[in-house]
């Protein structure tokens, strides 16, 4: 009596079955050898003894388990599975798909169905028994399927694990200073697969940008979002396409990328992108609607290179405003950059601030007692213009702005100047 404690269809086999059919398996593993290597051209190889010994390891493994399967159902089958999830590792190891392999179980279980066929009518073996047998053998093949196909996606999965972690590791080489060597740039993009670009652009991106799901880069652009400065080096930037390529890729990102540089610099590129996004984040540069070009903002970047700097000449050269309330200071400082970007041309401060032009005239006298000769001064008017531009990029930002407040200096006339932060 079958028992109905093991999975059909294996439990509606007779077990004396497994008996007739042991004899025979030499004979039939030689028939399915022969058909999988006639059928499946990967499979076909006269010259390599090592692997038909393979195949034929593989074949007879296959059939005395299936027939152990039928003398005791509830065998456990560990042994032939794990036999199979290495089978399926190796075709991954070897670049190649499963599909060879695959078409060989197909045409080897049909083989195996024949030779059961032809002699079910010397056994006697009832219809019932005999559908059995087949479901059997099709529900075997499968699992054997699944055990492959399991090893195939372990294998996958490890080399791109690996070949994420060379990436990673060849993304610190490329940032690293002093910069890393050529050779040791090609050494380990070989081993990561990255063909060596002559030019990159590095990409910045806010801290958490990797939180989500990880964005599908295309293959070339060596990513790091798990960082806590998530970056990107992107090869050949300005070759054709190349540019709004970028752009799909970072579509929906706060991005800046950084100069096209020789590969050597990709490291200065990073800085730039880097410095470029946190004057983003403080709202100094205005985000764009794309993505943000370093190379877009460079007197920006040359002016925020040291803040110090430019506070402590701010803190000379406004020294006139210091005893002026807040709003006064602020008409003033606006009305002196708009005159000396207009070419001290008061009409065209008018037009620049939307004012009257007599209450721009009123407010350049006002300038004029304040700073006196210091505005007829190139030198000192270049000066003024770059505390004066560093003052408005602040004041646009959130929260943040470089008026003298908080903080006191003593100007050149001795005066005590007070910047003010609102």
């Amino acid at each position: 009596m079958a028992d109905r404690s093991v999975e059909r269809p294996w439990a509606d086999l007779p077990r004396d079955l497994a008996e007739h059919m042991r004899p025979h398996l030499d004979e039939v593993a030689d028939a399915m050898i022969l058909e999988i290597q006639s059928r499946v051209r990967e499979y076909d190889r006269p010259g390599d003894g090592s692997y038909s010994g393979t195949l034929r390891t593989a074949v007879e493994r296959v059939l005395h388990h299936f027939v152990d399967r039928v003398a005791d159902p509830a065998g456990e089958p560990a042994s032939v599975s794990d036999f199979f999830r290495a089978i399926g590792r190796g075709e991954a190891g070897e670049g190649r798909s499963l599909d060879a392999m695959q078409t060989a179980m197909r045409v080897g279980g049909m083989v195996a169905w024949r030779r059961i066929t032809e002699g079910a009518d010397h056994l006697g073996v009832a219809p019932r028994t005999l559908g059995a047998v087949g479901e059997a053998l099709m529900m075997f093949q499968d699992d054997l399927a699944a055990a492959a196909a399991e090893g195939f996606a372990q294998a996958k999965a490890a080399v791109a694990g690996e070949m994420q972690r060379r990436r990673k590791r060849l993304l610190d080489l490329l940032f690293s200073d002093p910069p890393a060597t050529p050779e040791a740039i090609a050494d380990l993009a070989a081993a990561a697969h990255w063909p060596v670009p002559r030019t990159v652009a590095a990409v910045a991106l806010p801290p958490g940008a990797g939180d989500g799901r990880q964005p599908a880069y295309p293959q070339d652009i060596l990513a790091d979002l798990g960082r806590r400065a998530p970056s990107l080096v992107f090869p050949d930037p300005d070759g054709p396409g190349r540019a709004k390529l970028l752009d799909r890729a970072l579509r929906g990102t706060r991005a800046v990328v950084g100069p096209t540089v020789p590969i050597a610099e990709a490291g200065r590129s990073i800085q730039w992108a880097r410095k470029t996004l946190g004057l983003v984040e403080r709202g100094v540069v205005e985000p764009a609607s794309g993505v943000i070009r370093s190379v877009e903002h460079l007197s920006t970047l040359i002016l925020f290179q040291n803040e110090d700097l430019v506070t402590g000449l701010a803190e000379l050269r406004l020294a006139p405003l210091a005893h002026l309330r807040a709003g006064q200071q602020d008409r003033l400082a606006e009305t002196l950059l708009a005159w000396l970007q207009s070419g001290r041309n008061a009409n065209e401060v008018a037009l620049r601030l939307h004012v009257h032009p007599q209450t721009v005239r009123y407010r350049l006298r006002q300038l004029e007692e304040l700073f006196g000769d210091q505005l007829m001064d190139p030198d000192l008017r270049f000066d003024l213009e770059i505390v004066l531009r560093a003052r408005a990029l602040l004041a646009d930002g959130p929260g943040e702005h470089m008026i003298p407040s908080a903080k006191a200096a003593v100007g050149e006339q001795g005066e005590v100047v007070t910047f003010r932060r609102s």
